[in-house]
């Protein structure tokens, strides 16, 4: 059991945290996928519309190796990556080495390391994309956002093609539908985007579907990739993946939630001392 020892801050232990199977093995591999994904900067826009962070505090959980941190430091007014593996958490102090806004602390999802109401928006990216089971995770979140602050979830839509078909092959017990019925009844809006992931080379492309998919899916994966990819092996512009992605978000109520209302929606009130 470890233990997070800061003053007026929550502990956690190992048994809140389940390894992630890719990042955690292969984070030199982990490095090749995160700069593959969203060539375009398609999920990045939908983020900037639905919980803009400029100027304020933002938290990433499950921050891994920090990939994202430089990105939200350019705009937000402080940065904060938690992590629970310390390795990662090595690597991520690291990224972020002169970058005077961010700061990367060791926790979990279940037990963040910081303060009530002192960020105004929680990212957490790939990490909850098996919907129930997560509301731990969930609480957690909503209790360091402040008063109108948003949570935002970026996962894999695992109806869409081709990636989800291949990750339904590995999970043959996963429902989309459910999921998204959990997430909607947690009181989260959705939206799907098709981001491009990109390769340079055959080999880069073969490395991270093998950290992703089972020995057998991942060579599935690859035939797949290849072949709907035809001539651009022989040239350079790399090969190309299209991977669904669902961009969650959920704002936490400035007033008091009354019953059978939605936390995420503005039917709220605000009730003075006097009226309580």
């Amino acid at each position: 059991m470890w233990k997070i020892a800061r003053r007026g801050q929550r502990t956690t232990s190992r048994a809140d945290v389940l390894p992630s199977p890719n990042i955690w093995y292969y984070p030199d591999t982990y490095e090749l996928e995160n700069r593959a994904q969203d060539v375009e900067g398609d999920i990045w826009r939908v983020l900037e519309a639905e919980c803009p962070w400029q100027g304020k505090d933002v938290l990433d959980v499950g921050c891994g190796d920090g990939f994202h941190l430089p990105r939200f430091a350019e705009a937000g007014r402080s940065v904060i990556g938690v992590e629970p593996h310390e390795p990662l958490v090595r690597r991520a102090e690291s990224r972020v080495t002169g970058l005077s806004s961010v700061r990367v602390l060791r926790g979990s999802a279940q037990s963040i390391p910081v303060p009530d109401a002192s960020v105004d928006v929680v990212h957490a990216r790939t990490a909850y994309f098996f919907g129930p089971g997560c509301e731990p995770g969930l609480r957690e979140a909503d209790r360091v956002l402040r008063p109108g602050g948003a949570l935002a979830i970026v996962d894999l839509d695992v109806s869409s093609e081709p990636y989800g078909r291949w990750m339904r092959a590995d999970l043959p017990d996963y429902d989309p539908a459910a999921v998204d019925a959990f997430f909607d009844g947690q009181g989260f809006r959705c939206r799907r985007v098709t981001a491009k992931w990109r390769f340079a080379d055959a080999e880069s492309l073969a490395a991270v579907l093998r950290i992703e998919f089972s020995p057998e899916v991942a060579d599935r994966a690859i035939e797949d990739v290849l072949r709907d990819n035809g001539s651009r092996r022989r040239h350079a512009a790399g090969f190309t993946v299209p991977v669904g992605y669902r961009v969650l978000v959920r704002d936490k109520p400035t007033g008091l939630v009354l019953p059978g209302h939605s936390s995420s929606s503005s039917s709220s009130v605000s009730i003075s001392p006097s009226t309580a």
